[in-house]
């Protein structure tokens, strides 16, 4: 006799005893199990235990204010009773609240989740969701609002991360729903930040210590207009109130002055997208100009921009740091673990996810929070 489905007695508990309840109501295996003519409530539930309503719930939503005895006696006769656990969309009905947390992310999901920066943010968020039993919900700010599912519009708050491709996205939020933003400005929300500009300034000053030939700076999208390249006069610059590349260049350019080095004279390359595909073509064409034009110094906006520019110089067989030196951005454990080391400015994305969860939470006072960096010499510019 063939089974409708496969169900693994041994795993089906493994999250929650209550998990399987339904199909334990919902499929013989070779026995009589009848489903009950009607769902009982959580109250019914209750008076059958002669426990309160309070308990019950806790039982299913908050298991740390019971005894394991206790919880797992609920959970029988809930199993016995035919009570799969608590109504998600009658509670959000009758609380106001639906323990759902959205972030939005300003690229793909794909993108987000395989860079390293982003991916530690999303840890930091996590950690504190799943503490508070709280959902996270993933969206791309490269979506249009009609594509966007309709659960985003039941979340309790709204996380927004980066500099979003169309501010359309946003301005459909619900407006009585906190928002925090991190690693942007959104007018008269609380901001989670990295203090970028003094960052920047600080690794400059390290680079420019040993006086450059010429000098080289590689951006992550710096313009209103997309640019894959080197940056020219007709391109609008975003503000530093718009993105933390702006704060980042002017921390370079603090730090340039501060040597007698004009800015103006230092070239800039101006890269769409924080990945491999899309900045080595964009580093092949800087590493490929003629000895007397190419920079032995090349200031990175990111890790990633500057273990490509390592790359494609060994694969030339250009030294780093004799015949190229090179800083990064964001301390990513890769450019720790290779040879030679990245000289970066670490930053501590999984607690910038901490601190917009607890602010979202209502666990601590919005606000706007700046965390410290750790400049990190390593052998790319000692």
């Amino acid at each position: 006799m063939s089974c409708p489905r496969a169900v693994s007695a041994g795993t089906r508990y493994a999250a929650e005893p209550w998990q399987g309840i339904l199909d334990d109501q919902l499929i013989s295996l070779g026995t009589n199990v009848s489903t009950p003519s009607r769902h009982i409530t959580l109250k019914e539930l209750a008076a059958a235990l002669g426990v309160s309503t309070a308990t019950v719930s806790n039982a299913f939503n908050r298991p740390d204010q019971l005894s394991p005895q206790l919880r797992q006696r609920v959970f029988s006769e809930a199993k016995r009773l035919g009570y799969n656990g608590p109504d998600a969309k009658a509670r959000s009905l009758r609380t106001g609240r639906s323990q759902i947390i959205a972030v939005i992310l300003a690229e793909s999901l794909t993108y987000s989740l395989n860079d390293a920066v982003a991916s530690e943010l999303l840890s930091g968020i996590a950690e504190v969701l799943d503490e508070q039993h709280h959902t996270l919900l993933l969206l791309s700010g490269r979506q249009s609002p009609g594509q966007l599912p309709g659960s985003m519009s039941i979340a309790d708050g709204f996380i927004i991360y980066g500099l979003m491709p169309s501010m359309a996205l946003i301005e459909t939020l619900p407006t009585n729903r906190p928002r925090i933003a991190v690693d942007f400005n959104l007018d008269g929300q609380p901001t989670v930040h990295i203090d970028n500009q003094p960052a920047s300034q600080a690794i400059a000053n390290h680079a420019l210590a040993k006086r450059p030939r010429r000098v080289g700076i590689l951006t992550l999208r710096l313009t209103e207009q997309p640019c894959n390249g080197p940056l020219s006069d007709d391109l609008t610059w975003l503000t530093a109130e718009q993105t933390i590349t702006r704060e980042r260049l002017d921390g370079f350019y603090r730090a340039l002055e501060a040597h007698g080095i004009a800015p103006d004279t230092v070239p800039i390359w101006n890269v769409e997208e924080n990945t491999h595909e899309v900045c080595a073509p964009v580093i092949a064409r800087i590493l490929d100009l003629p000895d007397d034009e190419r920079p032995d110094l090349l200031l990175c906006m990111s890790d990633r921009l500057a273990l490509t520019a390592l790359t494609l110089a060994e694969q030339r067989g250009l030294r780093v740091p004799e015949d190229l030196r090179l800083t990064g951005f964001d301390g990513i454990a890769e450019g720790q673990y290779r040879a030679p080391r990245l000289t970066t400015v670490r930053q501590d994305s999984v607690e910038k996810g901490r601190i917009a969860a607890r602010m979202i939470l209502g666990l601590d006072p919005p606000g706007d929070q700046r965390l410290p960096t750790e400049l990190i010499i390593g052998e790319s510019c000692p």
